[in-house]
């Protein structure tokens, strides 16, 4: 419904401009002869057209079923038009080429087929009315229309006419596709504009953030490791130091995320196992509690030999937060898997996929801007920093996911050029 509505006032303004042109041109052929022409039936279809339009315009100020608006409008034109034709003498007249302009309004204002469905509506309405006057079965308007013609110049008008309907009518679904999917990769560029002046957002707030709050939060996570060492406090005070500590180190993970999404450092790049640091960061998941029992580890990572010339640090940051993402979206335990993979050529494959609640299409849409999480309590900032990496490596992410069948992140990062083995 949202394509056709922003069409169908310009279809009315459309009607208006033909129903003027046809109306002048009239006026003009009336005006420049002295042959009294009887055009009184013509003005009166004219009128009438006025009226339709102005009916259309009331209907959608109030939003009166648009989308049934629009095929009414065109289908009215189809009727008119064939009224015209019928009484300017029918094939004789040649105004049967008025219908190329519902044809060329479908295409513009009807999303999918509706050129070809009011191309054939006309074909279907010319033909029954120049066979029906051929044959006698609808009289002329006038009988001084009535000319002799044989069969086949009926037919070969009827199929000349019918040519020009659907020929028309198929190019203007090849602009209309082609437009839509213009208008797809606009949508798409815009959005991907929007991450980026997100990601410049948080550049700024990152600094700010890290300059305000990074050092005194080591100094007070500092001074309580040293009292915790000396007082060795118990009960309610020892807890109380602990969560201060624990708490510390997680505003101090989401200022390192700040950080790596907006300002990161540089990066050391060597040839290491993408294996290796899978098992690395899972391990210090399940040392921080947040890789629990309840969540069963699949993949090959573990065996997988694979050698990969980039950066470990970027690698582990990636998976990190892939994983953690996955985990958020299994609170209660599932499935996780994590596959390694050499190719297409020296690049690698990385795959990270849960069992757990899914995502939504307005979700996925989303997911990589900062700041903006699927899951209570999310801070944002994860698939962001994934998001800039793999960007970094110029490689591509692609995501499977439905609500209540799990997510899966499929990535492909292409290797970096190593310096030893180009020599």
């Amino acid at each position: 419904m949202k394509t056709v509505r922003p069409n169908t006032v310009s279809l009315i303004i459309f009607r208006l401009i033909i129903v003027t042109t046809l109306l002048l041109a009239a006026v003009i052929i009336q005006l420049s002869t002295a042959v009294f022409l009887p055009l009184g039936p013509f003005y009166v279809i004219i009128l009438g057209s006025y009226a339709s339009c102005l009916v259309f315009l009331i209907l959608y100020l109030r939003d009166f079923h648009v989308h049934q608006q629009a095929y009414a409008q065109i289908i009215v034109d189809v009727l008119i038009i064939t009224l015209l034709v019928y009484i300017t003498g029918g094939i004789s007249g040649h105004l049967y080429v008025l219908y190329i302009f519902p044809i060329l309004a479908a295409g513009l204002a009807l999303p999918g087929r509706g050129a070809y469905l009011i191309a054939s509506l006309s074909a279907i309405f010319f033909g029954v009315l120049a066979d029906g006057m051929f044959y006698g079965l609808i009289p002329y308007y006038k009988a001084d229309q009535f000319h002799e013609t044989s069969a086949g110049l009926v037919l070969y008008t009827i199929f000349l006419a019918w040519t020009m309907f659907l020929g028309i009518a198929y190019l203007f679904a090849q602009f209309g596709r082609n437009a839509r999917r213009s208008r797809e990769a606009l949508e798409q560029i815009q959005h991907e504009l929007q991450i980026k002046e997100r990601l410049a957002e948080a550049g700024q707030m990152s600094a700010l953030i890290a300059h305000e709050i990074r050092n005194p939060l080591a100094a007070i996570s500092g001074a309580v490791q040293v009292l915790q060492s000396e007082l060795h406090p118990a009960g309610e005070a020892g807890e109380l130091m602990s969560i201060v500590l624990r708490e510390s180190r997680r505003v101090s993970q989401t200022i390192e995320q700040f950080l790596n999404l907006a300002s990161p450092r540089a990066q050391e790049f060597t040839r290491f196992r993408p294996g290796d640091m899978v098992r690395e960061t899972l391990t210090l998941l399940r040392m921080s509690g947040d890789l629990s029992e309840r969540v069963a580890v699949e993949g090959n990572f573990e065996s997988n030999g694979t050698e990969f010339y980039g950066s470990p640090g970027q690698f582990k940051q990636v998976v990190w937060n892939l994983v953690r993402n996955a985990l958020a979206a299994m609170p209660d335990g599932g499935v996780l898997r994590v596959e390694c993979a050499q190719g297409p050529g020296p690049a690698l494959s990385l795959i990270v996929a849960d069992s757990g609640r899914g995502l939504t299409p307005q979700e996925r849409e989303r997911m990589f801007e900062p700041f903006f999480s699927a899951f209570p309590g999310g801070r944002g900032l994860g698939l962001a920093v994934v998001h800039r990496i793999v960007e970094d490596y110029q490689g591509s992410i692609r995501v499977q996911s439905e609500p209540g069948r799990g997510t899966e992140f499929h990535l492909t990062l292409p290797a970096r050029p190593d310096p030893l083995k180009d020599r």
